[in-house]
């Protein structure tokens, strides 16, 4: 099974790298790298009828990406263990853009897949018994 798992993650691998420029390959890097929190980001709301910012938020952001309509969160690193999640109301008016801050080194030539060993193992309860018999 586990031989079986590693394959179909290496296929999908190459199906998806197979056909990609390397604008493509770097674009999916930065955001794997933002949604990680290695990316400085400043994100800013701002009233298109009046022009004025409503709101700004700066450090290793990472932008919702199954946010609803009209709403956005972002959850930023504040600390090692440390995060903080605000959800932001979109409206006809009122918009966002995000800016990053910092270049961050990524290569081209190398697609980046993060696998999180929680997201495929749901949790388990290790038992073991004191008793060996």
């Amino acid at each position: 099974m586990k031989r079986f798992l590693i394959i179909l993650v290496l296929i999908v691998m190459l199906l998806t790298i197979v056909g990609c420029s390397a604008a493509d390959v770097a674009s999916n890097n930065v955001s794997k790298a933002a949604d990680n929190f290695e990316v400085n980001r400043r994100v800013v709301f701002y009233n298109g009828i009046t022009g004025q910012y409503m709101l700004v938020i700066e450090g290793r952001c990472s932008l919702g990406n199954y946010d609803v309509a009209k709403e956005l969160s972002v959850t930023c690193k504040i600390g090692p263990d440390q995060f903080k999640k605000d959800f932001l109301g979109l409206s006809d008016n009122i918009s966002y853009f995000a800016e990053q801050l910092d270049p961050i080194p990524l290569d081209t030539y190398h697609y980046r897949v993060i696998i999180r060993p929680e997201a495929i193992l749901p949790y388990l309860e290790l038992n073991i018994s004191g008793n060996q018999q």
